[in-house]
């Protein structure tokens, strides 16, 4: 009995170092290596697809892997062309308006200063002074690089393209391996099945390969979710560059403690203090209920991909926050994953 216990802890610190040693690895070399991961990861999700257009329409792997790939890229260039359009065109009339704000407004703004003087009258008058000239200064220095800005977006964006080697190189490569890799899993698994190989090791590497795709397809989801959800309240709402928005919503959503807020509360500001109060409490509770529902299905969502108990999940998010932040917590979560996986195939 005691043997057995020493035995398992053995086992668990040799996996725990070994874990540790390896996610170190792969990050510290991720540069190197980022166009092949994504294009392994890409290779996964189109095996399916390759493998229903050979059975349903007798493709050779050759075909089906092309086919599968031009469909796949052409679905994500033209999503990355109209997300780049629609940036452009929110970016361009945010500098306007932002231009056409501070001018048209100054008058206001320092309308709003007096008020503020009026109700607290044991404001040092120098400081308000000093207060106005430093806006005055600050609209006739801004306002004009803002019109330039404006014009130079889109230019600046297609010359960000096409003079970075490194992505050129990175989009290049994930194209040509993502082939190469969808039609070596094809012929992999037809070898497997011919010769019924499935040892230990294939299944070690099948359930960690299931596990991955499942926890990569869930945060997915939640990111997903919430840019829709973001979207569909900012439309409703009429705010505008809903679109610019509900991605960096998205994106801050991936980051611990900020999240969502990073654009729900500036915006909940600006609404109140321009007077549409109606619109800043909506947000407000918009806020409010997307932020529980998030709190409330991350863990659902993650634990039912992975097949992990939830509590486990939310030990994994709160450890690892308050260890290294985010990339903490994602060295918890794949180290709860990838025990499971040991622990499925009865190596732990």
């Amino acid at each position: 009995m005691l043997e057995g216990t020493v035995e398992k802890i053995d086992k668990l610190i040799i996996f725990i170092l070994m874990y540790t040693m390896i996610f170190y690895i792969f990050f510290g070399t991720l540069k190197y290596t980022f166009p092949f991961v994504i294009a392994l990861i890409i290779a996964l999700i189109l095996r399916k697809p390759t493998e229903y257009l050979m059975k349903k329409f007798k493709f050779k792997s050759t075909l089906a892997c092309l086919i599968t790939n031009i469909f796949f890229f052409a679905i994500i260039f033209s999503l990355l062309l109209w997300g780049i359009i629609s940036l452009s065109n929110e970016l361009v009339q945010l500098a306007k308006g932002t231009q056409d704000y501070l001018v048209n407004n100054s008058d206001n703004i320092y309308t709003f200063i007096s008020k503020i003087q009026q109700k607290y009258e044991n404001v040092d008058p120098e400081i308000l002074r000093t207060f106005k000239t430093y806006i005055s200064e600050f609209i006739s220095k801004y306002s004009g690089n803002l019109l330039s800005f404006s014009g130079s977006v889109v230019t600046s964006l297609v010359s960000f393209v096409s003079n970075v080697p490194y992505l050129l190189m990175v989009i290049f490569f994930s194209i040509m391996s993502t082939y190469f890799f969808t039609k070596d899993l094809i012929i992999r698994k037809k070898q497997n099945i011919q010769n019924n190989i499935m040892g230990k090791y294939s299944s070690i590497f099948n359930q960690a390969k299931k596990m991955i795709i499942n926890y990569l397809m869930s945060y997915g989801l939640i990111i997903f979710l919430t840019f829709i959800e973001t979207l569909i309240v900012f439309l409703i709402l009429g705010v505008k560059y809903s679109v610019i928005l509900s991605i960096v919503s998205a994106i801050a959503d991936i980051l611990p403690v900020v999240g969502i807020g990073m654009v729900y509360g500036p915006l909940i500001i600006i609404y109140w203090v321009i007077g549409s109060k109606g619109i800043a409490v909506t947000l407000l509770i918009a806020y409010g209920a997307m932020s529980v529902i998030r709190q409330i299905i991350e863990p659902k969502i993650v634990s039912a991909s992975l097949g992990i108990h939830p509590v486990a999940v939310l030990a994994a998010i709160f450890i690892g926050l308050t260890m290294n932040g985010f990339m903490g917590m994602i060295f918890f979560m794949f180290l709860i994953v990838f025990y499971n996986v040991l622990k499925q195939v009865k190596v732990l």
